[in-house]
């Protein structure tokens, strides 16, 4: 008997979708409407086109693209026979996207007409490809030996695939950033991603009626988990932006109603500062959400001033947990400034030292999570596997804190604690007071190799414009705040910070950048 009549699957939260809200408008993307009927039949077809081109349940399918609505039905059609999405960051170089192809042994590679170009003159280097996807979004031709990904679906019949889903069954394997070696894949399944789309939805506060916009990239599990998802779970209308622009997420606001959106703090700062932002009716935006860095307490009081009591919300996690993990509510916001909130409906978090023993409230330790939400374990490496679930909790990489009434700190990343002169330096702790500063509007603090101190804290700062900043004032503005070893005895001025396609700060660049200065 199949299991289709009780199972809970990714592909199932499609169909129940267009059961429920049929021709209410799920999608918008440029200038194309798609009801939640319409999605369901095109993930459909989607699934049937990758079931005629011979992928079977647990081959995988890599999509290399920006934005658009073949994101999430390609997701959706790929669980509906369970098989597996990978998607690509789009800043990778061919041999970097190469290393995802092959490691995750995909066989069917889909990739974006403005896109192709990267890749174009290194396909030998693609050994699992058995078949090439071209989405044309733009007026580029279909390369020879690919196969139209557009007119191809269209030509698909809409039945519902009758494939054996099982909660457990791997859905999608992003790649995790390779900081400190090569990108690992996390294997998510049907399971953890439902599990995190409940958690997202009770603490976030989602609701039928929100129109979410949707910037930051897919291929990243933030934008696609935390928000686009759930939000097509509860039944909500969804922008998708190709690409995330400032000055048109500006427009689309007063354009759709948006009433709820996600960017990291840097976007909402460069949102905040542009120059057409007044020209703009933003008083349906009720509701926002950031993560990836802190947000400066001064940017918090600015959006709820400017958009008449915003309300907001932190989120902080790992791409293995799916990725949220604790969350900060808006009444929590300038109460708890700096904080990661706590654990989400489906989460548990402690703080862990070396010995694998909890540490108590106000100790640092590492964060580490027992979950519904966890990933099953990283491709092909038991042994990684293994010592991120070390003690039988999920390692997180990250230091934290607990406060007296459980919430939680981020104190930093294992790798990017400063270690200056014996003493141990939370660069986060430092960023937070160099944002108090009035002529700061980006600062990232970094360890830098010194021969007295092994390292010093060195403070890279983007200034306002039209400010200009002396370094000696911000040392002394420092000094007034900080114990002495925390502050920093270097600082850098420059026009901006490197960052991910998701806003996070590229620490490692500037480490590299400055290793000499």
């Amino acid at each position: 008997m199949s299991n289709i009549c009780y199972r809970d699957t990714i592909g199932d939260m499609a169909r129940r979708a267009a059961t429920k809200y049929g021709d209410k408008t799920a999608i918008i993307f440029r200038d194309l409407k798609i009801s939640f009927y319409d999605l369901e039949r095109l993930s459909r077809r989607f699934a049937n086109l990758m079931t005629s081109y011979g992928i079977q349940k647990g081959d995988r399918v890599a999509i290399y693209a920006y934005n658009s609505h073949y994101y999430p039905i390609s997701m959706l059609g790929l669980a509906k026979i369970g098989a597996i999405q990978v998607p690509i960051n789009y800043m990778l170089n061919a041999d970097e996207i190469a290393y995802v192809i092959n490691h995750s042994g995909s066989k069917i590679f889909i990739v974006e007409d403005i896109l192709y170009p990267i890749i174009s003159k290194d396909l030998d280097k693609f050994k699992t490809v058995e078949k090439w996807g071209f989405l044309p979004l733009g007026d580029a031709h279909v390369p020879g030996g690919f196969f139209n990904l557009i007119t191809e679906m269209a030509a698909m019949p809409y039945d519902e695939p009758q494939v054996e889903v099982g909660a457990e069954d791997t859905v999608q394997i992003p790649y995790t950033s390779g900081t400190e070696s090569k990108p690992k894949g996390a294997m998510l399944s049907h399971r953890a991603l439902m599990s995190q789309y409940h958690s997202c939805i009770f603490d976030g506060q989602y609701e039928t009626d929100d129109v979410s916009l949707h910037a930051l990239p897919l291929f990243h599990c933030a934008q696609l988990h935390c928000f686009l998802m759930p939000y097509l779970y509860v039944g909500a209308t969804n922008i998708i932006m190709h690409r995330a622009d400032p000055l048109e997420m500006i427009r689309l606001i007063e354009k759709y109603q948006i009433t709820h959106m996600f960017a990291p703090p840097t976007v909402w700062i460069g949102i905040l500062n542009h120059p057409e932002f007044k020209n703009y009716n933003h008083r349906s935006l009720k509701k926002a959400a950031y993560g990836a860095s802190i947000m400066p307490v001064e940017i918090i009081k600015q959006l709820s001033v400017i958009f008449r009591g915003l309300k907001l919300w932190n989120y902080y996690g790992q791409t293995e947990m799916g990725p949220v993990a604790t969350i900060l509510k808006p009444e929590d916001q300038l109460l708890k400034p700096g904080s990661a909130g706590k654990p989400v409906l489906n989460v548990e978090t402690r703080l862990m030292d070396d010995e694998g023993k909890f540490v108590p409230a106000g100790t640092v330790g590492e964060i580490v999570h027992r979950s519904g939400h966890v990933m099953s374990g990283y491709l092909n490496d038991p042994e990684k596997t293994a010592e991120a679930f070390e003690f039988g909790w999920f390692h997180s990489g990250d230091l934290g804190r607990f406060d007296e009434d459980g919430y939680l700190y981020v104190v930093d990343r294992k790798k990017d604690m400063i270690k200056s002169g014996g003493e141990n330096v939370a660069s986060r702790e430092v960023e937070e007071t160099l944002y108090q500063y009035p002529g700061i509007e980006e600062a990232a603090v970094i360890g830098l190799a010194d021969p007295k101190w092994i390292e010093v804290v060195a403070a890279v700062i983007v200034p306002k414009k039209d400010v200009t900043l002396i370094e000696k004032d911000i040392i002394s503005f420092c000094r007034e705040r900080l114990a002495g070893f925390k502050c920093p005895k270097k600082v850098i001025i420059v026009d901006k910070l490197p960052k991910n396609p998701s806003g996070k700060i590229l620490k490692r660049e500037l480490k590299e950048t400055f290793a000499s200065s």
